[in-house]
């Protein structure tokens, strides 16, 4: 699976392997093995042990990614040198504010790098991130970037709207995927569901989530539905080039590319 095709992308300590265990069989289309937030400092070694077997195993297709710690942690150095060379599809760096800092783990690990922005600096830097050698998509770290902020927990997403959008631009600028931040009450279905058809809308690719029970509403509203795949294959079938009338409307060739993407999409998460 290509990563912009990814719709959930569940991270999960990587010091748990109970939790690692279960995502084998959980319907995610990512799993990130977290070494940095959910793990505590006298742990980190644990679970870049457990992050290494648990790549060596393997999650059935599933792409996988491991979160490594920031730049200037004891632990970052390490981590950077033991990603490379494993089954590792992605290194995820939290707390990006440029891109160099991804061009140094893109250069020891040998993997691209997923960064997360999660911060005033990191938005207004995000063209240059994404952009920068060694990025493959861009995470929305919407706890941290609310803290900086000064927006309450309370409130609603509208004061991130601007830094999300900017995010988006940047990503689709760069030509690379780009992901909405985590949901985090987690018996709050339908407010998974609303955030996730806001982030949708936006032009996010799919959710970063932090409980198994998040992906499947996480899938269904990132994910294609068979009437949308349906309706784009009938007008590939139908399109001739050019500007042409199509069930009503007009179409040109922008919308059979469109077209085209959503099918691959389909087939991608079907398969």
């Amino acid at each position: 699976m290509l990563l912009r095709h990814a719709r959930s992308l569940l991270f999960l300590p990587a010091s748990n392997p109970r939790a690692i265990a279960k995502a084998r069989s959980l319907p995610c289309d990512m799993v990130i093995l977290d070494l940095e937030d959910s793990v505590p400092d006298d742990a980190k070694k644990v679970a870049l042990d457990g992050a290494i077997a648990a790549l060596d195993e393997g999650f059935g297709g599933r792409l996988a990614a491991v979160r490594i710690n920031v730049e200037g942690t004891p632990s970052h150095g390490a981590e950077m040198v033991a990603l490379k060379g494993t089954a590792a599809d992605y290194v995820v760096l939290p707390k990006v504010e440029h891109p160099k800092q991804v061009r140094d783990v893109f250069s020891v690990a040998q993997k691209p790098v997923i960064a997360m922005i999660e911060s005033a600096r990191g938005v207004l830097a995000a063209p240059a991130i994404a952009a920068g050698e060694g990025c493959a998509g861009l995470f929305m770290g919407n706890n941290d970037l609310r803290k900086d902020l000064g927006i309450p927990p309370s409130a609603g997403r509208a004061g991130l709207a601007h830094a999300m959008q900017a995010v988006v631009l940047a990503a689709r600028a760069a030509g690379i995927a780009v992901f909405d931040g985590v949901f985090n009450r987690l018996e709050d279905e339908t407010g998974l569901e609303a955030e996730c058809a806001e982030g949708h809308h936006l032009g996010f690719d799919g959710k970063t989530l932090i409980h198994p029970s998040q992906v499947t509403v996480a899938n269904q509203v990132f994910g294609p539905d068979a009437q949308a795949v349906a309706d784009a294959r009938r007008l590939v079938e139908a399109a001739t080039g050019g500007a042409e009338r199509f069930e009503g409307r007009m179409i040109e060739t922008m919308h059979v590319e469109e077209a085209r993407a959503l099918i691959a999409r389909a087939e991608a998460v079907r398969g």
